[in-house]
């Protein structure tokens, strides 16, 4: 229990009960991400509905208004730090990890931020309302962490560093056996097994591992990819 709580701690900006904790409960937290997903997805899918009583697009401004807030916009700031590092790279491995080490927003991030905003606002809107998907999405998006420390190496001593170890094949099954019993609700869902493995693809030739700012980029992309498939 203590580490679940930690993940949402982590995760999310919603109180909880303070507690001591360290190093190995925050890295055997990853464990719990696809748990707090759920309670993300709970919180999205809910103000979604409640705003799409006045309207529609009320609908998805709300839910995506939640989706960041709860979030505290953790997983937007991986996304925009890893768009700046890709756009100042020009093939140079040392200089996209400066960039992405560097605490400032560049326009690649913003630009990043923006059309990411932009397409889960739409995609909700498409959605139409269906609230069984937005609640399983960021439950199953957050099971890519656990593939990605799995398969990736870390770049640097940091947050995928610390996740680096703690994730075993029992977690993985157990996860990935309760993704498959919810694709049955939101068949979209099965997308997940050709995203989390692109992505991890993608940071293996790009970049050469995973960081925090990895995880979270790969959490972003998963979602909007994960609304396309169930809308589709």
């Amino acid at each position: 229990m203590k580490r679940l709580i930690v993940a949402v701690q982590f995760l999310t900006r919603l109180p909880t009960p303070r507690m001591a904790s360290d190093a190995a409960d925050f890295a055997a937290s990853i464990r719990w991400f696809p748990a707090v997903g759920l309670l993300v997805g709970a919180i999205v899918a809910g103000s979604g509905w409640l705003g799409a009583r006045i309207d529609p697009w009320v609908g998805a401004m709300a839910a995506l208004a939640a989706w960041v807030m709860v979030t505290g916009a953790l997983h937007l700031d991986g996304l925009s730090d890893l768009a700046d590092g890709c756009g100042a790279a020009h093939g140079d491995r040392d200089r996209l990890l400066a960039v992405m080490a560097d605490p400032h927003v560049g326009s690649f991030g913003v630009v990043a931020i923006g059309l990411q905003l932009l397409a889960k606002l739409v995609l909700l809107h498409a959605s139409g309302g269906h609230w069984p998907a937005l609640i399983l999405i960021p439950f199953a998006a957050r099971i890519g962490p656990l593939f990605w420390a799995r398969w990736l190496p870390p770049l640097h001593a940091g947050l995928g560093s610390r996740f680096a170890g703690a994730v075993g094949a029992p977690h993985l099954i157990v996860w990935t056996a309760l993704l498959l019993a919810a694709a049955w609700a939101v068949p979209g869902l099965l997308a997940t097994a050709v995203l989390v493995p692109l992505w991890a693809l993608w940071l293996r030739r790009k970049i050469g591992g995973i960081s925090g700012d990895g995880h979270g980029a790969g959490i972003e992309l998963v979602e909007t990819g994960l609304l396309l498939a169930c809308l589709l």
